[in-house]
């Protein structure tokens, strides 16, 4: 299911000698697999490329290598659990206005509050269909998101 988690708008592009420059998207997943999914669904709606983490650690080292405009982020993983990335990042100014999509098997009542209450942007479960999650994004980044039906479930991605 996908849950619209909170109003935070996308931050705007860093400019580079006067110039805005395209920032990467952090794909946060243990599974190598899940992450090479996730970034071909976005290579057209993340023109600026990705950044890969496999644990959650990885993904609080890359944070603090350069400046992201997206993290799609697993719940369970080794290490440090994605919920603690989630409050790590809302509880720092840097970060605090990168939106965070969850991904996640995670479907039931209390992990989504348990998100939502920590401020990700949306909430998505996991197996999803890739032009579902593409469309989620885009609508995220364009300010325009909204609640959907599981994408897991969508027959035409």
């Amino acid at each position: 299911m996908q849950f619209r988690a909170g109003t935070r708008a996308p931050s705007r592009a860093p400019v580079h000698n006067g110039r805005p420059t395209m920032q990467r998207t952090l794909v946060v997943d243990d599974s190598p697999t899940i992450r090479r999914m996730v970034m071909a669904s976005l290579k057209d709606v993340c023109p600026g490329g990705f950044a890969e983490a496999g644990s959650g650690l990885e993904a609080l080292e890359q944070l603090a290598l350069a400046p992201f405009a997206l993290m799609i982020l697993d719940l369970n993983m080794p290490d440090m659990h994605g919920l603690e990335v989630l409050k790590f990042v809302r509880s720092h100014q840097k970060y605090r206005d990168l939106p965070v999509v969850v991904l996640t098997t995670r479907s039931d009542a209390a992990s989504r509050g348990e998100v939502v209450k920590e401020g990700a942007s949306l909430y998505l479960t996991k197996p999803f269909a890739p032009l579902a999650l593409a469309e989620q994004v885009r609508s995220l980044l364009n300010g325009s998101a909204r609640p959907t039906d599981d994408i897991g479930r969508n027959p035409h991605g």
